[in-house]
């Protein structure tokens, strides 16, 4: 029977971190869902560094439509779990559903995939990331602090049930690690 994996996310989402994972799941066979808050187009974005800019600057990138809305996602249905960063998990966090949803993969130990700013996401989730380890991008290493993990400063980390990466330049890493854990 095929895996089933869930990716969580919305707008904004880097279109790297969404695409990347969303094939590869594809190319082992996996069954591979899209949930946001409403079934729509989602309009990703590309973040990259230029010289002389201290962050990365953002850009408009490919349009991907989701499969589901939040408010219909049963995580029991699913093998395995990926919290793609951007700026989506800053605003998909405030959906009531989204931290229940999360919450079920942890409390299950099915296999998270967490990258990038992701952890955004996490923070809203009283108590979950507690005594974990947890790589993010640098810029919120404070967030990953702030929920109770341990922050690892390593572009690809794996602690129990979470494989968790810096940012998109990781991906064949973190994927590689994400799939192992599947298997």
């Amino acid at each position: 029977m095929s895996k089933k994996i869930l990716i969580v996310t919305g707008d904004a989402v880097e279109a790297l971190e969404v695409f990347y994972p969303y094939y590869r799941c594809l190319e082992e066979g996996f069954d591979v869902s899209i949930a946001s808050p409403s079934v729509k187009k989602l309009r990703t974005v590309s973040h990259d560094f230029i010289e002389g800019m201290e962050t990365f600057e953002e850009k408009p990138a490919y349009n991907l439509e989701s499969h589901v809305a939040f408010k219909d996602v049963n995580p029991e249905q699913y093998d395995g779990l990926i919290i793609p960063g951007g700026r989506a998990p800053e605003y998909i966090r405030m959906f009531d559903e989204v931290p229940k949803i999360v919450s079920h993969f942890f409390e299950a130990n099915k296999p998270v995939g967490a990258i990038c700013h992701a952890a955004q996401l996490l923070t809203v989730i009283p108590d979950l990331m507690k005594g974990r380890e947890y790589t993010a991008y640098p810029s919120v290493e404070p967030d990953v602090r702030a929920c109770g993990a341990t922050y690892i400063n390593k572009n690809v980390h794996t602690h129990q049930n979470l494989v968790s990466g810096q940012a998109w330049p990781d991906l064949p890493t973190f994927m590689r690690e994400f799939i192992n854990m599947l298997k």
